[in-house]
């Protein structure tokens, strides 16, 4: 939820600080601050709002030093205030955290019976004033970290730094990401990859329980327990380019365009044409056990999730459930040892979707997972992982994480029906075969931006959307409205198509445009019939349909045309102009497109 940075090592600390912050602010932008060694003080600089506010602070009071910690936040306890802000400083003791204390208020008593005085409202600062009361009683700083984290309840990855030792720094971590960065002579703490990429490529990423102690010497990583940890980095390809905006005007249409390429890094190597073969390596769960699967997700990741849904019943034949992963655990689900689990998660760090799997489990299901981030939380977790090869997502708003995890749905499905039979060499040799033709199908809808700007303009101005789809599209309906609702701002809704008449036609007029998604498919005629009665109501009509399409344009007040496809892909290709739309319809009202207020990318806390 919130970005963590922490330096040490020669290069200018506050240029660092405030680079890797800005490759963070993705996961929280209401406040953010830095704290600097300077000799052996700390000194410290925060503001609320975006980062450029912090910037403006260091230009007006510079700092200096080599050794510092660096917070973005998104707020959780406490409202966003300079006070509320990270780093917060107690006793010469200054910590960063992302997560949530669940114990802080019995600790706050303890710690106020003592004499501690708060300046905050943030269950963080029960961190510094537990460290620094650890420190007063003679231990070091990881001595007293170590001590201060088994009185804590909750998630957390924290860095600490205190004035009693000023040449390191101390991380910890518990369910929430925290990265040790391994450059020449340097080492950088980090929520996410992007801001270590500018000093390092080699990337040890933190277990619960775990705890790293970064000097000029090196790291060393060690259990809460104090037993030593000795692990290879991981080498991280992400360039640092990639997590730049690349001459786009935002990251998200930015990540709209890389889709083609995101898709086919997500199925290279992993499928024969000739054959229709998958392979899926070091999978090797006994899929004949399996007689129900459940799908667990939130937000767009769910609308995936649906998706998938179809795709496994039509290919592997088990009756398969889509649960938000928020309610999951909640409803004592029929989970057991003949179930599987598949968990979707971009980021592979939000926590409803985390405690979903740990609860299945408990009760002995078999786990896998759909994710974009190497060494997440969520692969940790679950037995086998299906990575998508998305890359850094930058914008809160899911775009190319959303059509890889479709292209992951497809490939797994796929592979099920393949392994257990029920798909036969020929189907699978053409279904593998759509996939590979499916980029330059994406780069022809591309192709088409200019036009849906154009189209944006004629709608940005109205209040209210209905998105309708039916079958596989149906979710790619809810993910449209929700795509425009997101950065807009703008109230949508998306809709079974044949539900329209149970409700929600009695909205439609001339100030409700509906976008219809109308592929040429087995649900087509039907589509033709939703769309008729949206004109006979005198709604204003939007419809995405396949090139060449003679009888929907008689219909339409505008049209998007798309290359024909599979039933099963067309959810990927008609998610691209809808993303358009959103996009350039957030554009024109003049919003934050790639941080929308009151979001953040990663939502590690339940």
């Amino acid at each position: 939820m919130c970005g963590i940075v922490a330096y040490v090592g020669p290069k200018d600390t506050v240029g660092v600080l405030v680079d890797g912050l800005k490759r963070l602010e993705y996961r929280g932008y209401d406040s953010s601050g830095i704290a600097v060694f300077k000799g052996d003080k700390i000194e410290l600089r925060r503001s609320v709002g975006k980062l450029h506010k912090l910037c403006t602070e260091l230009d007006k009071k510079p700092l200096d030093g080599n050794i510092g910690i660096g917070h973005t936040r998104w707020a959780t306890h406490g409202r966003p205030s300079e006070q509320n802000a990270h780093p917060h400083i107690e006793g010469g003791v200054a910590v960063v955290h992302n997560g949530i204390i669940e114990n802080y208020l019995a600790l706050k008593e303890e710690l106020m019976a003592e004499g501690a005085k708060f300046k905050s409202e943030t269950d963080t600062e029960i961190l510094s004033h537990l460290i620094c009361r650890e420190i007063k009683k003679g231990r070091s700083l990881v001595e007293a970290v170590r001590a201060s984290v088994k009185l804590v309840k909750g998630t957390y990855a924290l860095a600490a730094m205190c004035e009693s030792e000023p040449d390191r720094i101390v991380g910890a971590r518990m369910e929430c990401p925290l990265i040790l960065g391994i450059g020449d002579g340097e080492s950088v703490l980090s929520s996410d990859i992007p801001a270590i990429l500018n000093i390092t490529r080699k990337a040890l990423f933190l277990k619960d329980g775990e705890m790293v102690t970064i000097t000029k010497q090196g790291a060393q990583v060690e259990t809460f327990e104090g037993v030593k940890v000795d692990r290879s980095p991981t080498v991280v390809n992400w360039s640092p380019i990639m997590a730049e905006k690349n001459g786009y005007r935002h990251f998200m249409l930015k990540e709209i365009f890389e889709q083609p390429r995101a898709i086919t890094d997500t199925f290279r190597g992993i499928v024969t044409e000739e054959t229709g073969d998958v392979f899926l390596n070091k999978f090797d769960i006994p899929l004949e056990d399996i007689k129900r699967i459940y799908l667990v997700a939130c937000g767009t990741s769910w609308h995936a999730a649906l998706v998938g849904k179809f795709l496994i019943e039509e290919f592997f034949q088990v009756p398969t459930e889509v649960d938000l992963a928020s309610e999951f655990r909640y409803r004592s689900p029929l989970v057991d040892k003949n179930c599987l689990v598949i968990s979707v998660s971009q980021s592979g760090e939000t926590a409803d979707t985390l405690a979903a799997v740990k609860e299945c489990k408990r009760k002995g299901a078999r786990t896998i997972s759909i994710c974009n981030v190497m060494e997440s939380s969520l692969t940790r977790e679950t037995e086998w992982s299906f990575m998508t090869h998305a890359g850094p997502e930058i914008g809160v708003a899911s775009t190319k994480a959303f059509t890889t995890q479709l292209t992951a749905f497809y490939l797994l499905a796929l592979y099920m029906g393949r392994r257990s039979g029920r798909v036969s060499t020929d189907a699978a040799v053409a279904l593998v075969q759509e996939l590979v033709r499916l980029p330059k199908k994406l780069d022809q809808v591309l192709e088409q931006a200019p036009a849906i700007e154009s189209l944006a303009k004629k709608y940005f101005h109205l209040r209210d959307f209905i998105y309708l789809g039916r079958g596989l599209n149906y979710p790619i309906a809810l993910e449209g409205a929700l795509k425009l609702k997101e950065i807009s701002y703008i109230h949508a809704e998306g809709y079974a198509a044949g539900e329209m008449k149970h409700g929600p036609i009695a909205l439609i007029d001339e100030n409700m445009p509906v976008v219809a998604m109308a592929p040429r498919d087995a649900s087509y005629p039907k589509m033709l019939g939703n769309m008729e009665e949206v004109k006979a109501r005198g709604g204003r009509l939007i419809a995405i349909v396949n090139d060449g399409d003679t009888e929907a344009c008689q219909k339409a007040d505008d049209l998007i045309c798309v290359p024909e496809a599979s039933s099963h892909l067309m959810p990927i290709i008609m998610s691209v102009p809808l993303q358009l739309l959103a996009y350039h319809i957030a554009v024109l009202k003049g919003t934050d497109v790639d941080q929308p207020r009151n979001l953040a990318k990663s939502v590690t806390v339940e």
